[in-house]
């Protein structure tokens, strides 16, 4: 093998603490938006999959939200290997996009009444996209916040991406606390529900905001920089499974 190893810049204190701020804040946006639908899934069931039974119409509702954990090891391959090609803050900026997309399309879709089987097909849709985003954003951040930490503190810095989806998990519980708590059942069917997803497309704006000032962390940009300079061809799907075969095919567990 070539040698694709090249001296690293030191990161100062401000810029590793700016990489911990943008990787965890747009990490818990992204939790935020994937899990939400879970503490609405009561009336997403009564609202996108009426069955006449409600516990049949429930099961549709929690199958729908499977789909996105089903998606998520899709997601990991394709957006990872695009961030190691392109490079961590284009694939982390698209996984924003994404997750917004997928929200967006839950909070404004139209009811089963309005638009009959379109409407759960919209919402599987959207988790499909949402679980493809979280998992390309679950490796990019990590990725991310390892490259910029010290040698003997990555697993610190790596602590903050499960750090942000406990948070995330919290905001989506208190959200949904605040909307069945804070309207009548009839206003939360008629409209209500939709405030916790149209609360998370301020993903976009936020989230871009803070992924566009970014910077590729030094060690990624030196590895990019002697590939290049070495003529280098670099398949990251192909060096995995060349070199981490068991840890790929083999469960953790085992």
């Amino acid at each position: 093998m070539i040698a694709t190893t090249a001296p690293i810049p030191d990161i100062s204190a401000a810029t590793r603490r700016k990489a911990i701020v943008a990787a965890t804040i747009g990490n818990g946006l992204e939790w935020f938006d994937f899990t939400v639908y879970s503490f609405f899934a009561v009336i997403i069931a009564k609202l996108f999959f009426p069955t006449g039974n409600d516990l049949t119409s429930f099961l549709l509702t929690v199958a729908t939200f499977g789909v996105g954990f089903f998606m998520r090891p899709v997601g990991a391959i394709v957006l990872g290997v695009y961030a190691d090609r392109v490079g961590r803050k284009a694939a982390l900026t698209l996984t924003i996009l994404l997750m917004a997309l997928g929200t967006a399309i839950i909070g404004l879709a139209p009811t089963y009444n309005q638009i009959g089987l379109w409407a759960p097909a919209l919402i599987v849709l959207a988790r499909l996209i949402q679980g493809f985003s979280a998992g390309g954003e679950v490796g990019g951040a990590t990725a991310f916040l390892i490259e910029h930490a010290p040698d003997a503190e990555r697993g610190a810095y790596a602590s903050w991406q499960q750090a942000s989806q406990g948070i995330s998990f919290m905001l989506g519980a208190a959200m949904g606390a605040l909307v069945t708590n804070g309207l009548e059942p009839a206003q939360i069917d008629a409209w209500g529900w939709r405030i916790p997803f149209l609360f998370g497309l301020l993903i976009g704006p936020v989230g871009m905001y803070i992924r566009s000032h970014l910077h590729e962390p030094p060690e990624f940009e030196a590895r990019q920089a002697a590939r290049k300079a070495a003529n280098v061809k670099f398949s990251p799907l192909t060096q995995v499974l060349r070199d981490h075969p068991r840890e790929v095919l083999w469960p953790a567990w085992a």
